[in-house]
């Protein structure tokens, strides 16, 4: 499943064997909380960079993408969407005043994957992909999505919406689309608990040349009051210890390590938002998020303790245990700003990765602190000098803003976290094994199975494994026309059979205890057509040219890309996403840093211990999809 991201040079190599599974392993190395070489103005500030350097034109004229509102057939004549109707009405009541609203896709943090409760955007839209903006104004409706989610939103958003290709020629983004539609004076309301610092302050000054004001609705969300007693209540679902086993390293070695950065940088506690890294640093896992092992919850790391902010009632003796033996202190989910702003107004310099901490916590920050400052004739700097504009590191009143030291440490895999992966693909690999030899047999036998069948029979195969949990997405099933789909989701009633004489894209994954998997392959049950043996056969060039290619060590992933992308390109073809995405060890499918894709602004450089997928694809659109990925087996195991 595609995601929409040392000075030595020694060759570090791809290579692997084929099997069943998509995944590089690379080998782990100590200390965990690694130190590299970043381009401080890439990490502090997006560069607006072309998609791509067009070198040779392969078909004649200019190209313009339009909204797809403008390339629909058969639509009727555009009806009131209640909900937004509704939305609207509340853009006037005091204490609003406000003339459009912006609905991200993400919880207050910054999750790929959400709990129901929280998926704001699709209720408005009625659009479920994982990525995608919705704006309403008080005449308009528009939603902003991907190349993976093209097809899935036309068919998804009714008449009312604009639908918004991201990324394409002639679509705007959403800032220069209001600065476009809203008179000058106009104001943008937003919740500020859904937007990452580095985000609203990008959005503000966007839209402030055209003289709108960002305005932060901390106390209400708009969707919320339409969605009412309808809307799902929180997760409440007991947190587990992940074993030492799996883990690989104690809880008190990683605060350690962490308490070591946080000294070293002039900072005196690190407010941490991300799920997958409140988890892998307490070597915990939950099941609040659809497809994560994870839990809500904030952690904030002093010098001298460690405060876990999260629902109580999710925690067992087991966890609290864990806790205390770890000198974890408990508090309330909802007193995490209390927290904040008696930090700050003890003057206390907070490590916040604005990247990724949401904009209310970085503001609840601010005011208080500002206040110590000015009390104590102060102007808030951070103690080490060495974090100054002077290499894009910020210092001031808002505390130290650096990039998570817990990203790069998650991402580079120990020996029991590599050991854990690579055992559960190998369970995994049975289970695929069976699921393709009953579906083979199902099909020449002539039984009809839908999209759906499919998917319930693999999960079924996958269940019966030790150590299963969950899936790690929602399988991805497309026969024909619905692969072309890049995140197509097949439900029970409007789905397809799968037809042997199409192709048939299968992208799936599990949650085992020891690891995760995100496997994708595509066959077809009879005779294909030349256009699509030529496709798939430039598709698997593209994945064994990556596999087979040796580079640099600390080269970044954007590097590689055009390796997967170069036998298609050849007859002028390409696919809307990344090459590949890192892959936690029983956490999220899908993690950062590292990345192998186009979009050229991460500079992660690729190390030892990351564990990357390999998924170049093809999709020619109503027509059929191709994606293939294989197994990569860790160099020191590999038969």
């Amino acid at each position: 499943m595609q995601s929409v991201p040392s000075q030595a040079i020694r060759p570090l190599s791809l290579n692997a064997s084929l099997s069943s599974s998509r995944l590089p392993f690379f080998s782990f190395s100590l200390p965990i909380f690694h130190k590299f070489k970043i381009n401080p103005s890439i990490y502090n500030k997006s560069q607006k960079v072309p998609l791509f350097l067009t070198l040779r034109c392969c078909s004649s004229g200019s190209v313009t993408a339009k909204p797809s509102s403008e390339l629909r057939r058969n639509r009727d004549v555009q009806e009131p969407d209640e909900k937004v109707v509704a939305l609207r009405r509340l853009f006037s009541k005091p204490g609003i005043g406000i003339d459009a609203y912006i609905i991200p896709s993400q919880d207050a943090h910054q999750s790929e994957f959400i709990a129901e409760c929280y998926m704001r955007r699709a209720y408005i839209s009625g659009f479920t992909g994982s990525a995608g903006t919705a704006v309403v104004t008080k005449d308009k409706a528009a939603l902003w999505t991907d190349g993976r989610y093209f097809l899935q939103a036309e068919k998804q958003l009714s008449s009312s919406w604009i639908l918004m290709r991201a990324g394409s020629l002639g679509v705007p983004t959403t800032s220069e689309w209001l600065n476009d539609v809203l008179s000058p004076g106009g104001r943008v309301g937003i919740y500020p608990f859904l937007f990452s610092h580095d985000a609203a302050k990008e959005l503000k000054e966007a839209i402030s040349k055209k003289n709108l004001e960002l305005v932060f609705l901390y106390d209400l969300n708009l969707v919320d009051e339409i969605w009412k007693e309808s809307r799902p209540k929180p997760p409440n679902n007991p947190i587990r210890v992940h074993d030492m086993k799996y883990a690989g390293l104690d809880v008190a070695s990683k605060l350690s390590s962490l308490r070591a950065e946080l000294v070293g940088t002039g900072a005196s506690a690190i407010v941490i938002s991300m799920l997958d890294e409140v988890a892998w640093l307490l070597n915990l896992r939950g099941s609040d998020v659809p497809h994560s092992p994870v839990m809500y919850a904030y952690l904030i790391v002093e010098v001298d303790g460690a405060k876990l902010f999260v629902d109580n009632s999710k925690v067992t003796k087991e966890v609290m245990d864990h806790l205390k033996n770890a000198s974890v202190e408990l508090r309330p989910y909802d007193s995490t700003l209390s927290e904040i702003k008696r930090l700050a107004a003890q003057g206390a310099q907070l490590w916040l990765d604005t990247s990724s901490v949401n904009a209310a916590i970085v503001e609840t920050y601010k005011s208080p602190l500002d206040k110590y400052c000015s009390n104590h004739g102060s102007k808030g700097k951070i103690k080490n000098k060495r974090y100054d504009e002077s290499n894009g590191l910020s210092e001031g009143p808002s505390g130290v803003y650096m990039r998570s030291p817990i990203s790069l440490a998650k991402a580079l895999k120990n020996p029991a976290e590599l050991e854990g992966m690579q055992n559960c693909h190998l369970r995994d690999a049975a289970a695929l094994a069976q699921f393709w030899c009953w579906l083979e047999e199902e099909i020449h036998n002539n039984v009809e199975l839908t999209e759906v069948d499919v998917a319930d029979k693999l999960l079924e195969f996958r269940a019966k494994k030790e150590g299963f949990l969950d899936t790690s997405f929602d399988t991805i099933s497309g026969s024909g026309a619905n692969g072309a789909i890049i995140h197509y989701r097949a439900e029970r009633g409007s789905c397809s059979v799968v037809d042997p004489n199409k192709l048939f894209l299968l992208d799936s994954g599990a949650q085992y205890i020891d690891g995760i998997t995100d496997i994708t392959r595509t066959v077809h049950f009879g005779e294909p057509t030349a256009r699509e043996k030529e496709c798939f056969t430039r598709v698997l060039k593209g994945h064994i040219a990556l596999d087979q290619a040796v580079f640099p060590e600390n080269t970044p992933g954007f590097v590689l890309d055009a390796f997967a992308r170069s036998s298609l390109w050849k007859i002028g073809l390409d696919y809307r996403h990344g090459t590949g995405h890192g892959v936690g060890a029983a956490l999220n499918v899908h993690e950062g840093p590292q990345s192998i894709s186009y979009r050229y602004g991460n500079t992660t450089p690729l190390q030892k211990g990351m564990i990357v997928s390999n998924e170049p694809g093809y999709y020619e659109d109503h027509a059929f999809g191709i994606r293939i990925a294989v197994k990569k087996s860790p160099p020191c195991a590999r038969d």
